[in-house]
């Protein structure tokens, strides 16, 4: 059973079990009554209260209707010299109880809406504190939970859990409690004016009305649960494809993405027609219910009428207070659906908010404090799966203000390093040190503070290239970020762009090229200014060309700095001061440039294939570079022709 809160409400053939309206309700308390916002609280007190006063109001209005109809039949009768036996004094005015029965109206629903204004606030507050608290706490998580996730369905969850407090709250307390209420006072009412048969017959008719809505909505949850899946397979679908724009292009896949989105959609449209058909059973079942109880209930008002038992303004008084039931009646179905729902998304997001971050800072852990920037792993082993090791006993120190490199065939662990380094993981044993403190007992905020990373893939952020490069710093001047760019070498490219540094760079910074946005990300680390510097194969996705500009920008980032520099083109650490050659998780080789060719080994392997790779990309590119030359000089030749030139026979030689 699946109970992963990114999947739709409810997803799987058998539904979690989910916390109760009154356990979810004590979870939102201490949102909904914050005990530092004494002026919330009031909200909270002056809505109940105008609540109850609502009501009230709402009950005297079938009176104010069944006095102005006394009233009439009394006029009518003294008119025609019948006599009036009803009623007397004030409510003897007809036109009086009608006005009466007007403000009755106008003051319910004046007060109606106050308290929705009133509450709405405490509500909103609610919403925007869990919102905030869990969209933090998913910041904290650790990476493995977001590689396991896809996106799109965890930002679906906030989403639904921020829709799904706000729809809780108005349910409960502006419809289902007033409703309630109203029930209660009707049942008294007809009781106290009546009998206890009207009381009866309403109440078997409120319960049979609300049994069969209970039972036509769960069937319709079950079928509301498929629609929910269908809908978030298909957003999480469209983010993912969105998302990988430009590889759906290179692959020609746009039919195929069309088709996995429209599969999605298909399932939708299914489950959404089959709502609506509940939806129409529903209603019906509801109407059929609600209407016998009322006929019987009129049927008693008008039986006693005949007797004299009661005026035709009980009859009236009857009716009313029923129809104003039914209004309330009508959207239980909806109401117990949504509070459902609401129960279901909350739950979602209170499953993420609950979850341990994988890692945390220990009780006590103090910042980390710099001095030097010497960065010591001892004998660190880690695996992402217990059966799959990846580091085996991993050993080497990076002096202060040295350039280690840490290269190795593909799968090795270089990455994972820098990972550890950062604490997106923990090592299964082994210590990471910087000057001497172990990073698994400081403040992950200033470890991470004092690390600049370049990685191989810049995600940019949807906004100004000024932002991504002030997200280093972010009280930076503008004269800083600027500065940082120079170094970066990409100020000359921002000032000719008709925007500069207020230039949006579009989702992920697809507008930029790879260079450009790698200058982006050296800048802004240019500005972060930190004592240790990781670059994780920051320029093995570049051509020649561009990698040689970023590398130059790179060598003037890490002088003075203590620098890791996890590479896969070995070009790009000849100059290290030391590189290590790392092999399914052991170092096999370590020491210069120089001294590594010369061992012959596992570096000197790849040192060889790399440049047979270059020499032969070199080759093919001279190859279409003459190719593109003889092409445009046949153009040339083609478009501009020379004229022929008759031949003339050179003249005999005399003999």
């Amino acid at each position: 059973m699946s109970t992963d809160p990114t999947s739709a409400a409810g997803g799987g053939t058998t539904p979690p079990e989910r916390p109760g309206l009154f356990a979810t309700y004590r979870r939102l308390w201490p949102y909904l009554w914050p005990h530092t916002r004494p002026d919330l609280q009031r909200r909270v007190f002056l809505a109940f209260g105008l609540l109850l006063v609502a009501k009230f109001v709402t009950m005297l209005t079938p009176f104010t209707f069944k006095w102005a109809t006394d009233a009439l039949v009394a006029a009518v009768g003294d008119k025609d010299g019948l006599g009036a036996t009803l009623p007397t004094g004030l409510f003897a005015a007809p036109m009086l109880m009608i006005g009466l029965y007007g403000l009755s109206r106008v003051i319910m629903a004046v007060l109606t809406q106050v308290r929705d204004g009133l509450f709405a606030k405490v509500a909103m507050h609610a919403v925007r504190r869990l919102a905030l608290q869990t969209f933090e706490h998913m910041h904290r998580l650790s990476l493995r939970f977001h590689l396991e996730r896809k996106t799109g369905g965890l930002t679906r969850v906030l989403e639904r859990g921020r829709g799904g407090i706000e729809e809780l709250s108005r349910l409960m307390v502006l419809t289902l409690v007033p409703t309630i209420v109203e029930f209660l006072l009707v049942i008294g009412v007809l009781a106290y004016e009546f009998d206890w048969l009207y009381s009866f017959v309403v109440f078997v008719m409120v319960s049979a009305y609300l049994a069969f809505t209970w039972k036509a909505t769960q069937w319709r949850i079950e079928i509301r649960r498929r629609m929910n899946n269908s809908d978030t397979d298909a957003n999480t679908k469209a983010v993912d494809s969105l998302l990988n724009f430009e590889t759906v292009k290179y692959f020609g896949a746009e039919l195929r993405e069309a088709e996995r989105y429209d599969g999605s959609m298909a399932k939708y449209e299914k489950a959404s027609t089959q709502t609506y058909v509940s939806l129409a059973v529903l209603n019906a079942g509801q109407a059929l219910i609600f209407t016998i109880g009322m006929t019987v209930v009129m049927w008693l008002a008008a039986r006693d009428i005949m007797v004299g038992r009661t005026t035709l303004g009980g009859f009236v008084l009857v009716n009313t207070m029923l129809v104003q039931l039914s209004m309330p009646l009508n959207f239980m179905g909806m109401i117990y659906r949504e509070i459902k729902q609401a129960l279901i998304d909350i739950d979602d997001m209170f499953q993420i908010l609950h979850r341990n971050p994988e890692i945390a800072d220990r009780p006590g852990a103090k910042p980390l404090a710099v001095s030097d920037g010497v960065v010591r792993f001892e004998d660190v082993r880690f695996a992402y799966d217990p059966a799959r090791p990846i580091l085996r006993g991993v050993s080497f120190e990076v002096p202060a203000g040295r350039t280690i490199a840490i290269v190795g065939p593909s799968g090795a662990g270089k990455s994972t390093l820098s990972r550890l380094l950062f604490r997106f993981y923990e090592p299964q044993s082994g210590r990471i040190l910087i000057d001497g403190q172990d990073i698994a007992g400081v403040e992950q905020g200033s470890l991470r503070a004092a690390i600049g990373m370049v990685p191989q893939d810049t995600v940019l952020f949807n906004d100004t290239i000024g932002y991504n490069i002030r997200y280093g710093q972010w009280d930076a001047s503008d004269e800083a970020v600027r500065e940082a760019a120079r170094l970066a070498q990409i100020d000359r490219f921002v000032s000719s762009l008709p925007e500069g540094y207020d230039t949006p760079v579009g989702e992920r910074g697809l507008k930029l090229s790879g260079g450009e946005k790698q200058r982006v990300a050296i800048a802004r680390t240019i500005l972060k200014g930190p004592p240790i510097l990781v670059l994780d194969e920051a320029t093995s996705a570049l051509d020649s060309f561009t990698e040689r500009e970023i590398q130059d920008a790179l060598d003037k980032v890490s002088r003075g700095r203590t620098t890791l520099v996890i590479a896969h083109r070995l070009s790009t650490v000849v100059n290290a001061d030391e590189i290590i050659v790392l092999d399914r998780g052991v170092i096999v080789e370590r020491g210069d440039h120089q001294s590594l060719l010369d061992l012959g080994g596992v570096y000197a392997s790849l040192w060889s294939r790399q440049r047979e790779a270059d020499e032969a990309r070199e080759i093919l590119k001279r190859a279409e570079e003459r190719r593109a030359d003889e092409e445009v000089s046949l153009s040339d030749v083609q478009a501009n022709p020379q004229p022929m030139r008759p031949v003339v026979p050179e003249p005999m030689p005399a003999e």
